[in-house]
Order: C-alpha cells, then sequence, then structure tokens
C-alpha cells in the first residue's frame, strides 16, 4: 500500500488549520516511507500563481461569480496537468491544499451557482481525476476567526454571513459523500487534530502506518 500513489486533499473555511496541518500530515506520510507531493490550488504553477494572485489579491479586480468560478478551474486543469497527474504517476502521494470542492462550496453554496454545474466544469477541467480522500477540517466560526492573524484576502473579506454559508456548505457537502469526505473535529491543538487527520488517513485508506 505505501507505494501506491494516493490523492488527500484538506478543505474548510478559513482559520480552520489546513496549512499547519498538512505539514504535520505530510511528515508522518514521510515517516512512513511515503513520497509526497504538496500543492495548493490555486497555484503551485506559474499559470497558478498569476490566477491566483487575480482571485485572491488583486483588490481592484472585481469578478462575477461565474468567471471567478472558471478561473479556478483554468488554474485547476494546470494544477492537474503539471504537479497532481505526473506526480501520481510517479507513484508518489499527492497532498493538496483544496481542491474542486472548495469552488462547489465557495461560488455554489456560498456563491449562489448551481453546485452540479460546478460539479460537470470541474469534471472537465480536471479530466476527472478525484481525490481518493477529502478531509474536512471542520471549525466554529468564532474559533476560525480569532485563529485568523494574517491579513485577508478577498474572499476572507466576504463577511461572516458568507462564511457561514461556506462552513454550512462543507456541512452538506460531507453529508452528501460521506464516503470520500472525512470529517475532522478541528478543534484543540495541532497534536490532537493532527491525530485524528492520521487516524482518518489510515482507517479510510487501510494503510497499515505507524501512527
Amino acid at each position: 500500500m505505501r507505494n501506491s500513489p494516493r490523492f488527500i486533499v484538506l478543505e474548510g473555511i478559513d482559520g480552520a488549520g489546513k496549512s499547519s496541518q498538512i505539514t504535520a500530515l505530510v511528515a508522518w506520510l514521510q515517516e512512513n516511507r511515503c513520497t509526497v507531493t504538496t500543492c495548493r490550488d490555486p497555484g503551485s504553477t506559474a499559470a497558478g500563481d498569476a490566477i491566483r494572485s487575480i482571485l485572491l489579491d488583486r483588490q481592484e479586480v472585481t469578478l462575477v461569480q461565474t468567471a471567478e468560478m472558471l478561473l479556478y478551474m483554468a488554474a485547476r486543469a494546470q494544477l492537474v496537468a503539471e504537479i497532481i497527474r505526473p506526480a501520481l504517476a510517479r507513484g508518489e502521494w499527492v497532498v493538496s491544499d483544496r481542491y474542486l470542492l472548495a469552488n462547489i462550496v465557495y461560488q455554489g453554496h456560498a456563491g449562489g451557482l448551481d453546485p452540479e454545474i460546478i460539479r460537470q466544469v470541474g469534471a472537465v477541467a480536471t479530466g476527472g481525476l478525484q481525490p481518493d480522500l477529502v478531509l474536512f477540517l471542520d471549525l466554529d466560526l468564532e474559533t476560525a476567526s480569532r485563529r485568523l492573524s494574517r491579513p485577508l484576502d478577498k474572499l476572507e473579506n466576504r463577511g461572516d454571513e458568507f462564511r457561514k454559508r461556506l462552513h454550512d456548505g462543507y456541512r452538506i457537502e460531507a453529508a452528501r459523500q460521506p464516503d470520500r469526505i472525512a470529517v475532522i473535529d478541528a478543534t484543540g491543538s495541532i497534536d490532537h487534530v493532527a491525530a485524528r487527520l492520521r487516524d482518518a488517513v489510515s482507517q479510510r485508506l487501510e494503510t497499515g502506518f505507524t501512527s
């Protein structure tokens, strides 16, 4: 099983602790002799980083929801072609900070687009590539807001009602896809949450890894 490539995605509202948990998860996989490629969506390619700047940093650029969604898809298509598929073909594990579910939640459930249309566009952009496991870091809005200690990007600045729709959207999708999406309690220390992620990966993917 160690030598079988696996594709894992971490998702959640901003402030849920994805960055810290990706670092911990990758370290654990490497301790279990996995070769791991990490990436972020959007980003991790020249095209993806340029699109990311437009989407998250360029305050003067205003986009309608459909344009926003399609830019994410363009960045993701490049990410799949340049980074994810080649890594899986080499037999590596891939751990991504967000993927298609983020579009379904951000532009769909929270932004007002039809989630089913986003799924269809996503299937084209990714060539049908789905993660083996999505780890949804579930954290209440108040705690997540307290954890955000950096300047907010354009999406994070959309207010509390938008963030509530995000949180609700993730929970709806987790209930819709229980076999693919593992809900992880993101409260508590980094170490406690990391242990929950390790357990989910071990059980869902039947790795047999030591924890």
